[in-house]
């Protein structure tokens, strides 16, 4: 099977797998593991923040982030198809006690004049704004860049109301790769940051959150907390520093490859590619097939290729490191068969 249902499915490569073998180890709570010491103070340095600290998934990275920087009431601002509030199970509901108000984006962008216009003032009726929220590169809108002028927009109206900004920077490493640029030009402009060793970079497991260090002072406490407390986490945390230290110059690949992708299903009678192709996903339409997506995926499946419906009529792709250029090819002839 060709798998492009997500750059979460990659296998550890083989310098990972040696790197876990070898890995020294110590007990994280204690904070006396050298390899998440280790990954922590490199990633700290890749994003410009003052310290990090290593979490089990992105998922509870952002969880984290929500729970150390607001109070049970709060409301919290994110775009209305953002990870944290479409796929994580209103878990800062759940968790943090916060409410959360979307904002309409377009191409995962906010309008910072909008985010003013729904900070809140000192209204009794009315919650506190806890956070605003950003993803970059933004799933739902297809892997979509969100600009750094976009992003220093709505910085400056949040640090004019001393609100935080945490950006949920899953993929950031393909925002920046594809943008030429480093991490720094995107995490210069919010409060803390979350990003996945476990997507494009093929880490099989781990996220890291980074910010201040009286932030990740009381974020640590959250992670204990929830259960993410660890012991010789070491041996999950060295393949992470392969991840920064091999993996993310090749992201250039899987968006050369995600452009094949789009340019081959293009020209296929009866689909669609209905985002800009920024970086590494591809979302198809494929109602002018007279199909569902899941008809069209069960229908791809049995050719031999994998994806994921990303709504009633659309089909999501996505390549990384283990899809190579032959097999995008190859999946375009499966595609091309339906």
């Amino acid at each position: 099977m060709i798998d492009l249902r997500s750059d979460t499915v990659t296998k550890p490569t083989a310098a990972m797998r040696e790197a876990m073998y070898r890995a020294e180890v110590g007990d994280d709570v204690y904070k006396e593991d050298p390899t998440v010491r280790r990954l922590e103070e490199l990633a700290s340095q890749m994003l410009g923040k003052e310290d990090a600290l290593f979490v089990t998934s992105g998922t509870q990275g952002n969880q984290i982030a929500v729970l150390t920087h607001c109070r049970s009431g709060n409301e919290v601002l994110l775009e209305q198809d953002s990870h944290i509030f479409y796929y994580e199970g209103g878990a800062i509901s759940a968790f943090a006690g916060v409410q959360t108000r979307t904002i309409p984006g377009n191409k995962g962008e906010m309008d910072p004049r909008q985010i003013e216009l729904a900070i809140r003032g000192n209204d009794i009726h009315e919650p506190e704004t806890g956070l605003i929220c950003v993803e970059n590169t933004h799933n739902r809108a297809g892997g979509a860049i969100v600009s750094a002028e976009n992003m220093k927009a709505i910085f400056e109206v949040a640090t004019a109301h001393a609100v935080p900004v945490h950006l949920d920077g899953a993929r950031l490493f393909n925002a920046a790769v594809a943008s030429n640029c480093s991490l720094k030009e995107f995490t210069q402009y919010t409060d803390t940051v979350q990003v996945c060793l476990s997507k494009g970079l093929g880490a099989p497991i781990g996220s890291i959150i980074a910010g201040p260090k009286e932030f990740i002072t009381s974020a640590r406490k959250w992670r204990k907390r929830l259960g993410g407390g660890l012991r010789q986490v070491g041996t999950i945390a060295a393949p992470g520093l392969i991840a920064l230290s091999e993996m993310v110059d090749r992201l250039s690949e899987d968006h050369h490859h995600a452009k094949i992708l789009a340019e081959g299903i293009g020209s296929v009678n009866g689909l669609e590619v209905v985002n800009t192709v920024d970086t590494n996903i591809v979302l198809v339409d494929v109602s002018g097939k007279k199909l569902a997506s899941n008809e069209f995926i069960e229908k791809l499946s049995d050719a031999g290729v994998k994806a994921v419906s990303f709504g009633p009529s659309v089909v999501r792709f996505t390549t990384h490191y283990d899809v190579s250029k032959q097999e995008i090819e190859e999946a375009l002839r499966f595609i091309n068969s339906i």
